[in-house]
Parts: C-alpha cells; structure tokens; sequence
C-alpha cells in the first residue's frame, strides 16, 4: 500500500498529478538530489545534521520554512492538530510564487503573536482525506479503516505470491535480461490494487497502461495529463458499475456502506488516493530495494542464508531508504513551540524524512544498511493521524517481492555500473526509472 497516506496524487475534479516540481523548485538541488550514494539522503539535508532537530530554512522563492530532521521533532509535529495538513484552507508557502510569499508575509507581520489562521474555506467536499483535518478527514478514513479487514488482507497476501511468480516466470521465460521496474516492481502493486478496487479481470490490462502512463515522470506531460484524465474516467465508470454491481471489494464497500453515502466525486477521489498510494510507494521500494541489496552483498547473503531476518529487513530497508524525500510538509495554524523552535502561526514545515530516520540520537551507526538491526519504530509510513492505513499490506508486497525474487533468482545482477542506474531525483518519491539486471 502507501509509505505514508498523504505522499501521492493530490488533484481534484480529474487532476491526476503527483506534486514533486513545485516543492523541487523551491529547494536547493543539493536538497533532493541524492549524491554519490543512490541510497543516503541529499548531501544538502545531511550537511545539516548536528545543527539542530528543527533548523530554519529559506527556499527559493524567499519563503521561511522550517526544516525537522529530528525523529522525535518530526513526531511532534506530526500528531499534534495545530499543524495542519489541508492544503485547501491554509497555504503551504512550497507552492506560492514569490509575489505571493511577500503578500502572506505583509499579512502575518500585521497578524502579532498567538494568532490563529482564518481557513480559506468553511467545508470540504472532496475525497482527498490525505489533505484534511478532522473531521472531514476522520471520516474518510475511519471508513476506509473498516474495509481494511483481516480476512481481505490475507486474501490477498495470498495473491500477492501467486502474482509475484508469475512475473519471475514470466521474466526467465523472456530471456536471461530484463529492466525489473516494469516487469516486476510496478506488477505487483498494480495487480493488488485492482484486486482491492474489484478492477474486473478484462479491465486491468487497460487500468494498468493508464496508470503507468500517468504516474510516470517520463511521459511528457501533456501525455500524462490525458492518460489522468482517461484514469479519471475509468475509475468514475468503475464507481458506476460498483453501485449497481457491488463485489467482495474496498470500492464496493465504500459505495454501498457509507452513513451518510460518498457522492460519486468523493469516491473517485479516495480511489485515486489509493492508487497513488499503492502504486508509486511500494513499486519504488521494490525497485530501490532491490537496488540496495545488490550493492549491498553481504546483507544479501544474509537474507539468503537466514530467511527469518527478511522482517527485519523490509523495516531496515524502509528506515535506510526513505523514499518520501522532502514533501511532508504542515502548517501552523496557530503559535506553536516544539524543541524550544517557536512556528508562527501560517509558518510552514518540513519534513525531512530521509535524515529523520537516520537520526543518530535514535540508531547506532544510522547510515549503515544492517538487516540485523533490531526492529525500531521509523517514519517510512508517517505518523498521528496520517499514518499510512495500509502499512502491513505494504510489507506484505515487499516481503512477498523480495523474498520471491532472491529466492528464485540466486544469481541476480546489474547489467550496468551502479552509477548508471537512472534515479528518480526529481520525483517526490525517490526510487529508480529502471533497473536493469540479468541472470543466468
């Protein structure tokens, strides 16, 4: 499922778009590109560690944030409801232009201490709940959490293996070569999406090409604004067919068990959540994972020999990687002190989930990929009321991937230099656009 439940599509009335330019051109490249290591957060986040849990910082278009690397900060302020995550009523400053910074800011000034900020709307309508604050929000995803069950769950861990083998067979049989991203880790959280959207099985070849299409940062945008759309589309006929139709599916339970009911909009828009959700986290940690085991050869040895660590390894692959690079971010709705730092009101945060999870105050040596370490709670899939509601499913698919995949493939291997494995910098959700590998 999702690293985290807010770290995917945000778009309403047909938008299909994930949001990495607009936070990218607002930080330093140094802070979201990844440097000589694919693996360890941005050299300009790392340099700041040691100055603080909670440091200021200045983004391009002259805006003041505020950057948390500490892992105890950064839960804080993710469970404490006077930062805000509705980018509806109260402005994120990643998204303004710079005219736009200087007129908040003129405002603010003229606000004094202890103010609160007014929303710019009084309801929200929409399904995006990643983006709202109770109630709206609790709502949504109490709903949601009552579909979630353990019987589907099991279920479909179940298919998850059978859908796993069928692509590695499918790869063997193909060759001895193979770019893994699409033949492997984008699969397998495609397919368990639409089994928990009950995409009929004549549909998902269809659903599939859409998605791909328009969750992928190489397709020109007009092509992937059209493929959105067409997601749109399909997802909105799909609602249609659940209400007369309803199936043994999340989507079928949302249309059919909501008191008061979902209109057909709001319903489009938590299926859209999930599918962002589902796809773009997981699928990257399967690619990036996989990455990271084969540069890592020793802990790949481990797994092999010692199966029962590979628990331990999906949370130490989570904690190491932090695919969520630099786009959780939150608004103080009112004057709000954490670690002796005082946000002002409007003030925006930003999670630096990459460093937080590497805290060193929280792990020994953190910047060292160990599936031994015993198992320690980390931010991979948020926290407080945002936490990622599919989070077992989630290590379901990687435990499911990787452990398939080093199982049946032994000798897997890069067919290029590590250094010429294309990185997914400019995306929110950092992983690699190929990866290339063979066996014998």
């Amino acid at each position: 499922m999702a690293i985290s439940d807010e770290q995917q599509t945000e778009g309403q009335n047909g938008r299909v778009t994930e949001s990495p330019t607009q936070i990218r051109r607002m930080l330093p490249a140094d802070m979201v590109d990844r440097g000589g290591c694919p693996f360890d957060p941005p050299p300009g986040v790392r340099q700041r560690r040691g100055q603080g849990a909670i440091q200021p910082l200045q983004l391009l278009n002259g805006a003041p944030t505020w950057l948390v690397t500490g892992l105890q900060e950064a839960r804080a302020v993710l469970a404490d409801s006077r930062f805000s995550s509705d980018r509806v009523r109260y402005p994120d400053v990643t998204k303004l232009q710079p005219h736009e910074v200087e007129q908040l800011t003129a405002a603010a000034n003229g606000s004094g201490s202890g103010a609160t900020v007014a929303p710019k709307v009084e309801t929200r309508t929409d399904g995006m709940f990643v983006f709202m604050d109770p109630p709206e929000h609790t709502r949504l995803r109490r709903l949601l959490t009552g579909q979630f069950t353990v019987r589907r769950m099991r279920a479909l861990e179940s298919r998850l293996r059978e859908i796993a083998v069928e692509h590695i067979e499918a790869m063997r049989a193909a060759g001895t070569e193979a770019d893994l991203v699409p033949a492997y880790a984008l699969p397998i959280p495609s397919l368990a999406i639409c089994e928990l959207l009950g995409v009929d099985y004549a549909d998902r070849a269809e659903f599939q090409e859409r998605t791909a299409i328009a969750l992928n940062s190489n397709t020109p945008d007009d092509e992937r604004m059209r493929a959105g759309m067409e997601l749109y589309g399909f997802i909105q006929g799909l609602v249609a067919a659940k209400r007369d139709k309803p199936g043994d599916d999340i989507l079928s339970g949302l249309v059919h068990d909501a008191d008061p009911p979902l209109t057909d909009a709001q319903l489009t828009d938590v299926a859209l959540v999930l599918l962002g959700a589902g796809h773009e986290t997981t699928a990257n940690m399967l690619g990036l994972g996989t990455f990271a085991l084969l540069e890592h050869p020793d802990q790949l040895a481990a797994l092999r020999a010692d199966p029962s660590l590979m628990d331990n390894a999906i949370e130490e692959l989570l904690r190491y990687l932090s695919i969520i690079q630099m786009g959780v971010s939150r608004v103080a709705i009112e004057d709000v002190t954490i670690a002796d730092v005082k946000i002002p009101a409007g003030g925006t945060v930003i999670i630096a989930t990459p460093e937080a999870n590497r805290d060193p105050r929280h792990w020994d040596d953190p910047d060292r990929l160990d599936v031994r370490r015993p198992r320690a709670s980390h931010l991979a899939f948020g926290h407080g009321i945002h936490q990622c509601l599919g989070q077992q499913l989630a290590r379901a698919e990687m435990k499911v991937g990787l452990s398939e995949l080093i199982t049946r493939m032994p000798d897997l291997r890069l067919t290029v230099p590590a250094d010429q494995v294309p990185l997914r910098n400019e995306m929110l959700i950092f992983g690699v656009h190929s990866l290339p590998v063979t066996w014998s």
